[in-house]
């Protein structure tokens, strides 16, 4: 059972917690291939293979390690990648690559997101923690959060403990008096647990839960977690 007295902060997903994702990411592929057709057809035409898009994106994981967790750098490497395979200018990757993020950071909020925010980043700091890179500041969603950290600035993604215990540190708080809130059960939930965390499970399309350790609290939706928080 979540214990209300002892949280002393929150930290809190992105991704698919306050909005869905992937209508953002195919957005932002698709302003993408329209930018290259324009500028470097020859690269669009074969990054508009997913098999090479795979296999070249896994191609700079295994040579640059370093970048695992760095989607913007992945993604980059692999414009520019493309780019020279095409015979086209690399140094175009920059500009590409700007017109992807933009795109990726136009995000549509869920209902509850703003109202839960208002909420949460009044009674506690708040931390946002992300495997994603998401950009809160172009979201337009900075005030809210004392501080932001993400995998690809970190170097380590949830579920590694490591990354929460930062995030627990950038409001020197203790891992056990934070509430980490968060949709993926493995990423956020096994890894806050592991971390030392009290846990809320975000469940918006109430999935069973299949893991022998449990969430703290389960919700399905912000609102109802902070009608708890308030009670």
């Amino acid at each position: 059972m979540l214990n209300l007295k002892i949280i002393q902060a929150i930290t809190l997903d992105l991704d698919d917690t306050l909005w869905p994702v992937w209508p953002a990411i195919e957005r932002a592929e698709k302003a993408l291939e329209n930018w290259l057709s324009q500028h470097a057809p020859m690269a669009a035409a074969l990054f508009a293979n997913a098999s090479v898009r795979d296999e070249i994106r896994s191609d700079i994981v295994r040579t640059r390690p370093e970048l695992r967790h760095n989607l913007s750098a992945v993604r980059r490497e692999a414009i520019r990648t493309t780019l020279y395979r095409a015979n086209e200018n690399p140094l175009l990757a920059e500009a590409a690559f700007e017109v992807f993020y933009a795109e990726r950071n136009r995000v549509d909020l869920f209902d509850d997101a703003i109202l839960a925010l208002e909420f949460l980043s009044k009674r506690f700091p708040v931390v946002a923690l992300s495997n994603g890179n998401a950009d809160i500041e172009r979201i337009g969603i900075k005030r809210y959060f004392r501080a932001s950290i993400s995998a690809q600035a970190f170097g380590v993604g949830k579920p590694d403990a490591q990354i929460f215990h930062a995030a627990a540190g950038a409001v020197d708080v203790y891992p056990a008096n934070v509430l980490h809130i968060g949709d993926d059960a493995r990423l956020d939930v096994l890894g806050a647990l592991n971390a030392g965390m009290q846990t809320a499970w975000l469940n918006r399309d109430e999935s069973t839960w299949n893991h022998a350790e449990s969430p703290h609290i389960t919700v399905t939706s912000l609102t109802h977690l902070c009608d708890h928080l308030e009670a």
